[in-house]
């Protein structure tokens, strides 16, 4: 087999033309240099030197290897050059998925921290419901997923990084009724919810329980995708929906939607890897900068 130091010493001689200088040039003795050689040729069966009178000269043989030699040697520095670059944060991507809440409200000013702070570094975050962060992580499609809720996949790794809570909120035209509303009248309102699947309808159905609710008898108008949808029909409607906090906080300050007083246990947004994937050198520093305040 051709070994990379084997073309190293094969193309310094025949540079040099000269197996002393050639092996001097990369540290080596004569006699090592010249068994090298003598290896490769053997290996092959290509003779790629011959002796002319007191020197050496390349073969026919020689002369045609040396091109592809020298290429191989470039590509072997190109790579090396490329991991020290992937190494030392100048090039790579960050790939992530977010749950919806974090992705628009808490990790858009975290990423861009973090790629003014390595401009050779690709971000790139998709967003899905927390099932799909799930599924993205596990099979191999980002190094990184944010999402909220609890999860029972062993492959996982779970860092909780940062807190939030739900708010129950109604349009401010409802705002007599809905300063009345307890736990136990909460079907009595008509509702506009995530879709199954969703961090914040999974994590509302359990605080909800946890607070003595019934989900199953809360009637539901309509179900939507995003955040964004539920809050613009909200605005426009006689119902309830659950938010985020930091979904609502600017339509509370404005006094467009009241929060029933009903308070709901805080939830945790937490950071999913593989456990058994090694993080790439820009995912492993992105986790690593969420942990400093």
């Amino acid at each position: 087999m051709m070994t990379l130091e084997q073309l190293a010493i094969f193309v310094a001689v025949a540079e040099h033309e000269h197996l002393t200088r050639g092996a001097t040039e990369i540290g080596l003795t004569p006699s090592a240099a010249s068994a090298a050689i003598k290896n490769l040729e053997g290996h092959f069966g290509v003779p790629l030197f011959s002796r002319v009178g007191r020197g050496i000269e390349l073969t026919r043989a020689g002369r045609t290897f040396l091109p592809e030699a020298r290429s191989i040697l470039e590509a072997v520095r190109n790579a090396e050059g490329t991991l020290s670059e992937l190494g030392a944060l100048r090039t790579g991507t960050l790939d992530i998925q977010a749950s919806q809440t974090v992705g628009n409200y808490w990790l858009p000013p975290r990423l861009f921290h973090f790629a003014e702070r390595f401009p050779g570094i690709s971000v790139r975050m998709r967003m899905g419901n927390t099932a799909n962060v799930i599924l993205a992580v596990l099979s191999g499609e980002v190094e990184l997923g944010f999402a909220e809720g609890t999860f029972d996949e062993p492959a996982l790794a779970v860092r909780p990084v940062v807190g939030d809570r739900l708010a129950i909120v109604v349009p401010a035209d409802l705002r007599p009724a809905a300063a009345e509303v307890e736990v136990d009248r909460l079907g009595e309102l008509r509702w506009i919810m995530r879709e199954p699947g969703s961090g914040t309808r999974s994590e509302f159905e359990t605080a909800l329980r946890s607070i003595g609710g019934d989900p199953s008898k809360l009637p539901i108008a309509i179900e939507l995708p995003t955040n964004e949808a539920v809050l613009n029909a909200l605005r426009r409607s006689r119902c309830a929906a659950v938010l985020s906090e930091m979904v609502v906080a600017p339509f509370l300050d404005t006094g467009e939607l009241i929060q029933l007083p009903i308070t709901l246990p805080e939830r945790r947004f937490s950071l999913l890897q593989h456990k058994e994937r090694k993080l790439s050198a820009a995912a492993a520093r992105f986790a690593i900068e969420l942990k400093t305040p």
